[in-house]
């Protein structure tokens, strides 16, 4: 209250300087100021130095006006005045803290006192008896200030400070534990005019004065009626220290209420005492608070359960209110800072059920759950990483499947915060370390290819593949192949989303070989040119795989060329000494030899020797050179190159000696020594493939020819006799391996002979002739023209010894004894001739008639020409000739007789040697008959 200071003194001052007079001097005219006079008019302006005086000189003037105005009617204002400005004096020595003994309030007491007893009537005591009250308080008299104060409230029941007097009161009286009577003047002051200012202290100290009482249900209502002023509807969401609208000293008698409020609630049934007194809409706007506040208060008691389900009990009773999360959010802070580790995680797991992005407070409360959501998100990924340490140190399914439950409601709730791509990681390694790669694999993909690039992408697409090896490692054998081919698409995926990782050569590798190992060589081939295609270029041993994929399909896809350059460059990645090497070489010469193929295939027989003989420089110990070889000699002969073909598989026989195809180069030999004109090498390769052949009929047939070809080179110079040593033997071996069939057995033996009689061997001629001549003989059903033709020619050739054993009997003494020789050698002879003749071959028949007639003739002449008996005499000599011509003469007759039945085969067209050798020994036998030309002539022109 404003307090009256100087004012009688400035009174007085005022009124006697309004009684004195002022003159003043006319203006004269001339003197009278003009606007121009004006402009150009400087006025000094001089301080104002005041009204000089003080506190202590008004009190002495009011004084001593009291003194000298015994009465005057402004007495009594007088002595309200001089004890207002003592009360004064005392009040700001009190604020100064000046005077030697502090305040002294004994001077306004005693003004106010002598007030009262001179004017106890004065309408205006309540104001005295007002500042009386004060000045008793403030000098230390509290029970004469409280007992002025109740003269006050009872004498003036109206004054206009009413309110503060019950207030005071109230103060006095409860300062001095008289709590009831505090209680009542609060009460007095809660029931005064509303709009008072100490309306709300008053409803404080109320409750506090039933506090003190222990009536804290009636104290509550008190304390909560300070809270609906301060707080009510609209008071905000914030702490206490950052409500808007309220003074310091607001936000402290807030706080302060808060804590009695709380004191008292503890001291009642706590959190359950609450709300009966939440009946408007006032407290339900702080309900939180109250709770809170509650809860705060067993914190600082350390009674940590009781805290935690204090508020608790806000949630639950309101789950969908705004200020739910941030109590629920205490009560997990608080259990952890108490070390309750379960309790917390308990408190976490509910905080996100109530609050989480599936949550009903979601769809009721939006703005709220925007304010929750920061630590709905810090839980769940709490929760996830509690859960997941558990689970790597027990290894416990249970717990496994509990981390992955939060891993997944965190991913669900923030799938774009930043950490929502660790966290998705951190599940798939979960899913991992429990060995569900087939999830594992899933998440990992999400985690490398869903998110933006983060520092997790390329190790999680990776990890996607190794769980794609885990799961076909540990899958039934039917899902490998999906399992094959979804892991190839992983890994192209990775390849190109991270093509400068270092794991991008080893993964596409790795896809080319198993599409390779499906059957998709086509995405093979494409999938080893893109690490071929890397850059940086894909280490050593990626190259090779990939060169190695390159190489099969395009071999596969008839790409030779390509294969051979693929297989060459895998060959250049691969150590000397690696055994590997062996199979890619096989691999290279395999390639080269198929492109000689192709070119043998497409009529380009020149460029297919050309890669055929490439193999053995490419690749010279490969299995495939031999091969390569051979085709190359038959490409050759196929060119007519017979020197080079020639050349190929005479090395081939050497290089290769126990290859399969061994068995086909005597026959290719045989083919182009005959081209050669090379007959017995010719011979010689058709005795080997004879000997190779298991075709009885075919290694005859080979055998056969060979002799022949071994005879045929008996023709050429310088080879003559070692060619008919070799046809010789090969007819001899031919006959001890194919005594059967008849035919070529004969014939055999006949060309002996014919060798044998080259050879100048007439004994081993004659021999074969022999031969021939039984088989035929012997033959039976078997003999055919050409052996009875040979059998003729045999029987033929067989009778010429005889003949010659028979001529060389000579008819000498003793003649009867040579005579008879000669004639058993004659009729051998004669045998021998009829045996060809009985064949009845053309040629054999005019042969063994012309002899026979020749053997006629000869044994004629050699009776007329044998040696005469001695001692015949001239005419016995005589008679002798007669009769020896006599003898003779028969014989010549029927030589006649038969060169004549030779020379009538001309007439049948059978004109050879023997018919035109009888009709020679006709035309000395009968000279007349045959010896004329025109004869002969006529004989040849019948024959023609």
């Amino acid at each position: 209250m404003m307090r009256p200071r100087n004012s009688l003194l400035t009174l007085l001052i005022a009124s006697g300087l309004c009684a004195c007079s002022v003159v003043r001097k006319p203006a004269s005219p001339d003197n009278e100021p003009t606007l121009k006079t004006l402009a150009s008019r400087e006025v000094a302006v001089e301080p104002d130095p005041g009204i000089q005086g003080s506190d202590e000189q008004t009190i002495a003037a009011y004084r001593q006006f009291l003194a000298v105005a015994p009465k005057a009617p402004q007495r009594a204002e007088a002595m309200r005045r001089l004890g207002d400005l003592e009360m004064g004096v005392a009040d700001q020595r009190s604020a100064d803290a000046t005077g030697a003994n502090g305040p002294d309030y004994r001077a306004a007491i005693a003004r106010y006192e002598e007030f009262l007893k001179a004017y106890p009537q004065d309408p205006g005591n309540d104001r005295v008896l007002y500042q009386l009250a004060r000045a008793h308080e403030q000098g230390g008299e509290l029970e004469a200030a409280l007992q002025t104060l109740d003269r006050l409230v009872r004498d003036f029941p109206q004054t206009g400070y009413r309110d503060e007097a019950h207030f005071r009161r109230g103060e006095l009286l409860f300062a001095g534990r008289h709590y009831p009577k505090a209680e009542q003047a609060y009460a007095a002051v809660i029931d005064g005019d509303q709009g008072n200012p100490y309306r709300e202290r008053a409803l404080y100290m109320h409750g506090w004065s039933l506090f003190k009482q222990g009536r804290l249900d009636e104290a509550l209502g008190s304390f909560f009626g300070v809270l609906d002023l301060k707080l009510g509807v609209g008071a905000g969401d914030g702490d206490l220290d950052s409500l808007a609208g309220l003074s310091r000293a607001d936000r402290e008698l807030v706080e302060d209420t808060f804590r009695v409020t709380s004191l008292s609630l503890q001291n009642l049934q706590g959190a359950e005492s609450i709300p009966p007194y939440m009946d408007s809409d006032a407290r339900r706007a702080y309900e939180f608070r109250v709770y809170q506040q509650l809860g705060e208060l067993y914190i600082k008691q350390d009674r940590t359960k009781d805290a935690a389900d204090t508020l608790g009990a806000f949630t639950r009773r309101h789950p969908l209110h705004a200020q739910a999360p941030v109590l629920q959010a205490r009560v997990i802070e608080i259990y952890q800072q108490a070390g309750f580790a379960t309790l917390a995680l308990d408190a976490k797991k509910a905080y996100v059920a109530h609050y989480g992005i599936d949550s009903e407070f979601r769809r009721a409360n939006p703005a709220g759950w925007e304010h929750a959501q920061p630590l709905v998100k810090t839980h769940l990924s709490e929760l996830a990483r509690h859960y997941h340490a558990s689970a790597q140190k027990s290894k416990n399914t249970a717990d496994y499947q509990e981390a992955v439950r939060w891993y997944r409601a965190y991913i669900a709730s923030f799938p774009s915060d930043p950490e929502a791509a660790q966290n998705h990681f951190l599940l798939a390694e979960l899913l991992f370390e429990d060995r569900r790669f087939d999830e594992a694999a899933a998440e990992y993909e999400k985690v490398a290819y869903h998110y933006p690039p983060h520092p997790k992408s390329a190790d999680a697409g990776y990890a996607a593949l190794l769980s794609y090896a885990e799961q076909e490692k540990r899958g039934a054998p039917a899902q490998a192949a999906a399992l094959r081919g979804a892991a190839v698409e992983s890994a192209l995926r990775f390849a190109k989303a991270f093509p400068t990782d270092t794991r991008t050569g080893p993964v596409l590798t790795h896809a080319a070989e198993t599409l390779y190992a499906l059957r998709d060589a086509e995405r093979a081939a494409k999938v080893a040119q893109q690490v071929l295609a890397l850059e940086p270029a894909a280490a050593a041993p990626q190259r090779k795989v990939a060169w190695t994929v390159v190489g099969h399909t395009a071999f596969e896809r008839g790409d030779f060329a390509t294969a051979e350059r693929a297989y060459g460059e895998v060959l250049g990645l691969t150590p000397e000494k690696d055994p590997a090497r062996g199979d890619l070489q096989e691999r290279q010469a395999a390639a080269i030899y198929k492109q000689g193929e192709q070119a043998r295939a497409a009529g380009q027989p020149r460029d297919a020797v050309a890669h055929f003989q490439r193999v053995a420089t490419v690749a010279p110990q490969s299995a495939v050179r031999a091969t390569a070889q051979y085709d190359a000699a038959a490409s050759l002969i196929g060119l007519k190159d017979w020197a080079a073909a020639a050349q190929s598989l005479e090395d081939f026989r050497q290089r290769h000696p126990n290859h399969p195809l061994q068995g086909e180069v005597a026959g290719k030999l045989a083919v182009v020594y005959l081209e050669q004109g090379r007959w017995a090498q010719a011979a010689g390769e058709l005795e080997r493939l004879a000997a190779d052949k298991k075709d009885p009929r075919l290694a005859r047939e080979a055998h056969w020819q060979a002799a022949e070809l071994y005879e045929k080179a008996a023709d050429k110079t310088g080879e003559k006799t070692a060619a008919r040593a070799a046809a010789a033997k090969a007819y001899e071996r031919y006959l001890q391996q194919y005594p059967q069939p008849l035919e070529p057995a004969v014939e055999a033996r006949f060309r002996l002979a014919r060798l044998a009689k080259a050879d100048g061997n007439a004994p081993r001629e004659l021999a074969w002739m022999q031969e021939v001549l039984q088989a035929d003989q012997r033959g039976g059903g078997a003999r055919t023209d050409r052996t009875r033709y040979l059998g003729a020619r045999a029987a033929l050739a067989v009778a010429e010894p005889s003949f010659e054993a028979y001529r060389k009997v000579a008819l000498v003494e003793p003649l009867a004894k040579q005579l008879k020789l000669k004639k058993t050698k004659m009729e051998e002879t004669l045998k021998a001739y009829g045996v060809a003749a009985d064949y009845g071959v053309a040629e054999v028949t005019t042969a063994a008639t012309f002899h026979t007639a020749a053997l006629y003739q000869d044994f004629g002449r050699a009776l007329l020409g044998s040696q005469r008996p001695k001692r015949l005499s001239k005419a016995e000599l005589e008679q002798y000739d007669v009769l020896l011509e006599e003898q003779a003469y028969p014989f010549e007759e029927k030589a006649t007789e038969l060169h004549e039945v030779n020379a009538r085969r001309a007439a049948s067209g059978l004109y050879d040697e023997w018919v035109r050798r009888s009709y020679s020994a006709l035309a000395q036998l009968q000279p007349v008959r045959y010896g004329k030309s025109e004869r002969s002539e006529g004989v040849i022109d019948a024959i023609r």
